[in-house]
């Protein structure tokens, strides 16, 4: 056979055999993965690439009339039928048996499960065929990760009961996991929302089976029912009332004490106070927004990245913030009801990167342009609130601003 001149003549030729396949959900899975390929090289706006690839196909695919092309037609249409062109494609006099259940499915179950410090949540919704020709009953899982606020990874396949049952399982042998069942729009919504974020990245994660099926867990995900509001699962960040309320409550908190924070010199009030707002800060700069919740993976990224590109801290605040940080973290574990054994493993891992943080901090060498020019600033006496004194300063370092590579 000649080789393919063009991207849907390469689809037609690898999707030869699709009327070989035993089922519906064959045939999709074998579709998802052929689009996979054009999700994955987009650079952007990833779904939308798909849907413009499948309306093209559909168009130049429109006289041919060989069972494969007329059965990989309908597998598409069923996978994107938003796609241009895909609500008049009908599957030909030759499709397999099958073809009339493609996309035909209903939800049999929805569950979610994940970690108790809320790092990631794994949604779980069980399908089957309107009629048992279209194949067998199937799962999708999707893995949203909370701290960098995608869908990080989906998996469609089979079989769903055992999928149901070893997740099950997982969680009831580790104590700082959950599984419960969910409601199907809250599941819709809350991958939905975390999937677009994913379309959207110059590069996907890595691994996993997020390009191969992600235009099957597009397909399923609509046949879920949509949420009941707008905006579900959304959490603004708090309002400055709230943050005051939120940091007063915490003074008055036993973990405050603790760590003796209810009781600082009034010379380390400010530092204090500074600190607090850093972690308030850190918590509004994620998707989800919840300054309760803290995890060793959370305390990682706030103490040993983010605080270094987006603070700058003198020494006093460099002395107090793991304190601070520990004694929050411990608060916001008794707020949620964790555990004990999540609560430790949280403050032990803070005590554990205190001493990268402090070698971080005396290097600088995690700092942005930004905060390293303010350091620079504040190191040589510059008071940023002089303007006056603020422009001498850029004028006198303009050099050192422009060239230096960090």
């Amino acid at each position: 056979m000649a080789t393919p001149q063009t991207p849907y003549e390469a689809v037609l030729h690898a999707a030869r055999d699709v009327t070989r396949l035993d089922s519906a959900l064959d045939a999709e899975m074998l579709g998802a993965a052929l689009l996979g390929s054009v999700y994955a090289v987009a650079e952007s706006d990833r779904e939308t690439a798909v849907r413009e690839f499948v309306a093209g196909f559909l168009a130049a695919t429109s006289r041919r009339r060989s069972a494969a092309a007329t059965t990989i037609r309908a597998v598409f249409a069923a996978l994107v039928p938003d796609a241009e062109g895909a609500t008049r494609v009908r599957p030909g006099a030759y499709a397999p048996d099958w073809a009339g259940q493609l996309g035909r499915v209903h939800l049999t179950g929805a569950w979610a499960y994940g970690d108790v410090y809320g790092d990631q949540t794994s949604y779980l919704a069980t399908f089957a065929y309107d009629d048992a020709e279209g194949g067998p009953e199937h799962a999708l899982v999707a893995l949203v990760d909370h701290n960098i606020g995608i869908t990080k990874d989906v998996f469609v396949g089979g079989p769903a009961g055992r999928i149901v049952e070893q997740a099950r399982q997982i969680c009831t042998e580790d104590e700082l996991t959950w599984f419960r069942t969910e409601d199907p729009a809250r599941m819709h919504a809350e991958v939905r929302r975390h999937l677009a974020v994913t379309d959207d990245l110059g590069e996907l994660p890595a691994q996993g089976s997020l390009a191969t099926d992600r235009a099957l867990v597009g397909a399923r995900l609509a046949v879920l029912p949509g949420p009941a509001r707008a905006g579900l699962g959304d959490v603004p960040p708090p309002t400055d009332a709230e943050r005051t309320r939120l940091v007063r409550a915490f003074l008055a908190a036993p973990e405050a004490a603790r760590f003796g924070l209810d009781t600082v010199a009034d010379a380390e009030l400010a530092s204090l106070h500074f600190c607090l707002g850093l972690l308030l800060d850190h918590a509004a700069s994620f998707p989800d927004a919840d300054p309760m919740r803290w995890s060793p993976t959370v305390a990682e990224l706030f103490l040993l990245d983010w605080v270094h590109r987006r603070a700058v801290l003198d020494m006093d605040d460099a002395a107090m913030l793991p304190r601070v940080l520990r004694g929050w973290a411990a608060y916001a574990a008794r707020q949620r009801g964790l555990p004990a054994a999540a609560v430790r493993r949280t403050d032990e891992a803070i005590e554990e990167m205190v001493p990268e943080f402090a070698r971080l901090y005396t290097t600088g060498e995690r700092r942005s342009p930004a905060t390293a020019a303010v350091a620079q600033l504040m190191a040589d006496g510059v008071d940023p609130d002089d303007p006056a004194a603020l422009d001498a300063w850029i004028e006198a370092n303009r050099h050192r601003l422009t060239d230096d590579p960090a």
